[in-house]
């Protein structure tokens, strides 16, 4: 990086980390990040990552569950919708995305956790991470919310991000996927985000 660009870094207050196993950012430490708004046509995030749909029937469950990009009382947003059954050992449907940044990991390591803007059916649900430590499928950090049948903007900070199956603490520095989960009981699955993003 040639010098006039690290001065004019420095004199605008912007960080640059460089960081093994996370990804460069500059950030203005004002703001919060976009994970994705869903106004964009091809379908993609603000991290040109695309959200992928999937059940317990990946391990012999019932569950069925799948995603669509609607609109809902105005706003524009992703909607998931199933049905979640505990037979066979199941019970979840989710749908996630991948926060890879050219392959490596999100550094939300400024940020306090993440603000969703969620309709449902007043029912619970969950938001997954995954990290560079969560290496097995089973291994991911929960956190649950609850919905109305209005949009509703929730703050969930980290630190109510519980491991499971896993006894490292969660690595803020080191995302590599999120998603929102409907699991742990026999019910009809119907959530829908219009925006999610890290907050400060």
């Amino acid at each position: 990086m040639k010098f006039e660009m690290i001065l004019y870094l420095i004199l605008s207050g912007a960080s640059l980390f460089l960081i093994p196993h996370t990804i460069v950012s500059i950030t203005n430490q004002d703001s919060n990040f976009l994970i994705d708004d869903f106004s964009r046509e091809d379908g993609l995030s603000a991290l040109d990552t695309v959200w992928n749909s999937f059940s317990d029937r990946v391990m012999g469950g019932l569950s069925q569950g799948q995603h669509r990009f609607t609109e809902i009382s105005g706003k524009r947003c992703i909607h998931l919708t199933g049905t979640v059954s505990l037979k066979n050992n199941g019970g979840f449907i989710q749908t996630a995305l991948s926060l890879n940044n050219q392959g490596k990991p999100f550094d939300a390591g400024s940020y306090k956790g993440v603000r969703i803007s969620v309709y449902g059916n007043n029912a619970r649900y969950y938001l997954h991470l995954r990290t560079i430590d969560t290496r097995q499928p089973w291994q991911y950090y929960a956190a649950d919310f609850m919905t109305s049948e209005e949009w509703n903007t929730v703050d969930i900070p980290f630190s109510r991000f519980q491991p499971e199956n896993i006894s490292t603490p969660l690595n803020t520095a080191g995302l590599r996927r999120i998603a929102v989960v409907g699991a742990w009981q026999d019910f009809k699955a119907d959530v829908a985000l219009s925006r999610i993003e890290f907050y400060r």
